[in-house]
């Protein structure tokens, strides 16, 4: 049976509705904190040249923060999304397919033969060991007859994500640089600058661009590949376009904010819960409610023990594992 929110009100209205959250966690974020600070001056350090205080803090600490984080939380979701449906596998997320195991071993591997690499360095790192990850698992799963199976995947997933969290960690002992790669990967978004953003966002928002491009094709392939082929689509390509995607906007993500778990996984299945399966109308809201989830995980991280941080990773963990293991006892029909 169909969710009565799907049936009652259009999607223009859920995505109003969704975008509204979204608006409404960024001003939470900005507002609240250890600095005492009102909307009046928040208004000010976006419209104005003003240069107090508050003001500075605003503009040069906590905006570019929030943004990164609203941007890491859209990307994650939406991979999230895409992962789900290629795979089929409720419990599909950019880990999966080893994804953010490979980038968080390539950056241990940049900080310590690299270091002067730089944030764009570091980040085009991250896209290669993503990449790495993602061909060492289909390189497993096209072994034995059956090809890429959801099962295989996940299988397949789970061992080369030890061995590369493995490797990261080998050198970071080796190196001496445990502590800096820990750091990096706390999973949270504190210290942005301005000049990571502007690396950062221009390949989450193309991600996001392509997911929306083929988010018909994601439709039909979610249902049935069988469907998908016989109604024309090149379904080799579709899949290698939407890993792509996928490797850009986890890359992208962990360059930034390092390992952040759940949050690719939670969000999709609300998203479909909300509107239904078609992904034209899943992604979009999985952006916003990605960007709204990190948003208010770092709030709270933030705030909980302010002036001190609360790690978002354990945050967003202590959202997330309840609900994973919520879709396991479901075996993945609790939010279909």
């Amino acid at each position: 049976m169909s969710s009565p929110i799907r049936r009652r009100l259009p999607f223009g209205y859920k995505l109003a509705a969704s975008l509204l959250v979204l608006a409404s966690a960024f001003l939470a974020s900005m507002l609240l904190g250890a600095a005492d600070i009102g909307f009046r001056e928040v208004w000010l350090a976006m419209t104005s040249s003003e240069t107090s205080k508050n003001i500075l803090l605003i503009r040069e600490f906590r905006l570019p923060r929030e943004l990164a984080a609203l941007a890491v939380g859209a990307a994650l979701a939406v991979s999230g999304a895409v992962m789900q449906g290629m795979t089929r596998n409720p419990l599909a997320d950019p880990g999966l397919l080893g994804l953010t195991a490979g980038a968080n071993a390539m950056l241990a591997i940049t900080i310590a033969l690299f270091p002067q690499a730089g944030y764009f360095g570091i980040m085009l790192s991250c896209f290669a060991g993503a990449s790495f990850g993602a061909l060492v698992v289909f390189g497993i799963g096209a072994v034995q007859k059956g090809g890429f199976s959801p099962l295989r995947i996940v299988l397949a997933g789970a061992a080369v994500s030890a061995l590369l969290y493995a490797v990261a960690e080998a050198v970071g002992l080796y190196f001496k640089i445990s502590q800096q790669v820990s750091l990096w990967n706390s999973g949270g978004v504190i210290g942005t600058t301005w000049k990571q953003l502007g690396a950062i966002t221009p390949f989450i928002a193309a991600g996001i661009v392509l997911a929306l491009l083929f988010s018909r094709h994601l439709t039909i392939m979610s249902l049935n590949e069988d469907v998908a082929t016989g109604l024309g689509q090149n379904i080799a390509r579709i899949k290698m376009l939407l890993y792509v995607v996928v490797i850009i906007l986890a890359g992208a993500s962990v360059a930034l904010v390092g390992n952040l778990a759940f949050l690719g996984l939670l969000v999709p299945h609300i998203a479909r819960k909300i509107v239904g399966p078609d992904y034209r109308f899943v992604i979009p809201i999985s952006a916003a409610g990605g960007g709204a989830l990190m948003l208010v995980a770092d709030t709270l991280g933030r705030t909980i023990n302010a002036p001190y941080e609360t790690s978002i990773t354990a945050i967003v963990a202590m959202i997330g594992l309840p609900f994973f293991l919520w879709i396991v006892k479901k075996g993945g029909r609790a939010f279909q």
